[in-house]
């Protein structure tokens, strides 16, 4: 009996099984995460009732715009307040009424521009030049010789009672020293004190029989110098302008000027703009 090939052993046999039966097939277990542990990918894994493991896209977070950037699409614009033209008209009139208290203020007890109407201070001040007045200096002393001073008519004539409107209108461009009055106040300079002896000979003026240095006049020549002696009352002042032929001042009409009707002491021309200088007395 011919031998024939050992059975499983031909060339038509099965091929042997890779997972023998009965045996189990043990499945690969990757290690757990910790619940809320987020993978590479950006997802988040978490564990759910059954122990089974679930995964969940986490949400981006929320652009930074404190840094100044255009804000990310779809997220509302924060309005952004300026103030603006109309912001500015509203304020105007308190802002014009503040200046306008200010200037009233300045005006009655600080400092008042006056305008010279006249050539009775050549050639210290010329027509049309603008001077700044003090008017609280001599609240601190007593007016001084060679002072430049500003003061009201002291024999005021009747004067036409003006409407309200005109009224103001003069009291402010006076306070401005746009316009003056020839007939209300007087600039001239401060030449003789209370109780002194005042006289002039030969175009040199005498205090108390002693003659005054006057280097203001610039060594003009006047042909109207005789006057006196005079004694100046109490509480008053001789007053003179520098241009002393063409000067209404104490040797005339004014007379003595009481101390009352000072207003103050011009220290500086303001106007025009090439004249602009401090004033001295001697």
């Amino acid at each position: 009996m011919a031998a024939g090939p050992a059975p499983g052993l031909g060339e038509d046999s099965p091929p042997e099984d890779s997972h023998p039966q009965g045996s189990l097939s043990t499945p690969v277990i990757e290690p757990s995460r910790p619940s809320g542990a987020v993978a590479e990918d950006g997802q988040r894994e978490t564990a759910g009732a059954s122990g089974s493991i679930q995964t969940s896209v986490s949400e981006p977070p929320p652009p930074d715009t404190s840094a100044g950037g255009p804000p990310s699409k779809g997220q509302p614009t924060r309005p952004k307040h300026r103030k603006g033209g109309l912001s500015f008209i509203r304020e105007l009139p308190f802002l014009l009424l503040v200046a306008f208290v200010l200037a009233l203020l300045i005006k009655t007890f600080l400092v008042q521009a006056f305008y010279i109407p006249s050539e009775s201070m050549v050639p210290t001040l010329n027509v049309g030049d603008r001077v700044l007045v003090n008017k609280i200096v001599y609240h601190l002393h007593p007016p001084r010789r060679g002072d430049i001073i500003v003061f009201s008519d002291p024999h005021p004539a009747d004067v036409s009672h003006r409407n309200p409107f005109s009224a103001f209108f003069h009291w402010l461009t006076e306070g401005l020293g746009v316009t003056t009055s020839r007939d209300k106040d007087f600039i001239k300079r401060v030449i003789g004190l209370p109780g002194e002896e005042v006289e002039m000979h030969q175009c040199i003026v005498y205090i108390n029989g002693r003659a005054l240095h006057e280097p203001y006049l610039d060594g003009r020549k006047f042909s109207n110098c005789e006057y006196g002696p005079v004694h100046v009352a109490a509480n008053s002042l001789f007053v003179m302008g520098d241009n002393r032929d063409d000067s209404n001042d104490s040797r005339y009409q004014l007379g003595f000027i009481p101390e009352d009707k000072v207003v103050g002491r011009a220290f500086i021309i303001i106007w025009p703009p090439g004249r602009i200088h401090l004033l001295h007395g001697f």
